[in-house]
């Protein structure tokens, strides 16, 4: 699922490309993808509204639209957006563009229409994204009650951080990567980060010293920060606005490197499960 760094990034180029457009259409041959009203609403909804500004709260994509109201989209595990020009072909849509051809960027469900020609596009081979139209406020008030603090806020700081943290009892990888303490942090960069802390993923957060807390704090920031820096992790089906792969796959440390050797020691990296998820650490470099 695109995390935090894979968000911002789509969010980051949208910006460059959206802003002050109209929505003049859209298809979908998904009904269900519209999550918070029918699709027919929806799409009368959204017709004639600018875009007035687009941001990230977590893992969702916000477009702040001229009537008082916001476009949310989540990708979920399989789908990101993508901007160019499509036509319709044998019950397809297909693109002139060589990375918009690819397979990857082919499972086309939602298609919105701009004013200037141009269309933002979801690609979800799975077809677990979730699309929502809301007045701002509400859904602000929403966000604000089911979301954690941003880590890369100013305000994010290490006595926010250990705050947060204090009277926890689960494991400090479930920890990181519940969305009501901290928002953005998946099963990627919550591996990333702990192998930079250098901290074990089955440590119990009440176990944790005050210097090993100092250590996942800076390492959250500045994990999180190269994601954004290498344009997010591509290792699956998550691809930027223009179809093409993030660089953290040449960062990652421990991610999906099961039986490889880690980099600082030479020792292999394991992969065990936490309550139903995967994680992947050094046993020599991140003890218990």
């Amino acid at each position: 699922m695109p995390e935090l760094p894979e968000v911002e990034t789509t969010v980051r180029d949208l910006r460059k490309e959206v802003l002050k457009r109209t929505f003049v259409d859209v298809w979908t041959d998904l009904e269900k993808i519209i999550k918070n009203d029918s699709f027919c609403n929806f799409k009368k909804n959204i017709r004639g509204k600018k875009i007035e500004k687009v941001r990230r709260r977590a893992k969702n994509i916000l477009f702040d639209l001229s009537c008082q109201k916001t476009l949310l989209i989540h990708q979920k595990m399989t789908g990101h957006l993508l901007i160019g020009k499509w036509k319709r072909k044998d019950n397809n849509w297909v693109s002139s563009d060589e990375e918009m051809s690819k397979k990857v960027n082919a499972y086309i469900h939602l298609l919105f229409f701009l004013d200037n020609g141009q269309m933002i596009a979801l690609s979800d081979l799975r077809k677990f994204a979730k699309v929502e139209l809301w007045e701002t406020k509400e859904l602000e008030s929403l966000l604000d009650k089911n979301l954690g603090p941003e880590p890369l806020k100013e305000n994010f700081t290490f006595e926010k951080f250990k705050e947060l943290l204090e009277h926890k009892k689960g494991k400090i990888k479930q920890v990181l990567m519940n969305q009501n303490i901290i928002s953005g942090i998946g099963n990627i960069y919550s591996d990333e980060i702990l192998f930079e802390a250098k901290i074990n993923p089955f440590r119990k957060v009440p176990d944790l010293k005050e210097k090993e807390l100092l250590k996942i704090y800076r390492a959250v920031v500045k994990i999180l920060k190269k994601g954004i820096e290498l344009k997010g992790e591509s290792f699956a089906d998550w691809r930027n606005i223009k179809g093409k792969k993030g660089s953290f796959d040449d960062y990652r440390k421990v991610y999906k490197r099961e039986g490889e050797k880690c980099f600082c020691c030479g020792n292999k990296i394991v992969r065990k499960k936490i309550g139903g998820r995967s994680t992947h650490f050094c046993p020599n470099c991140q003890k218990i």
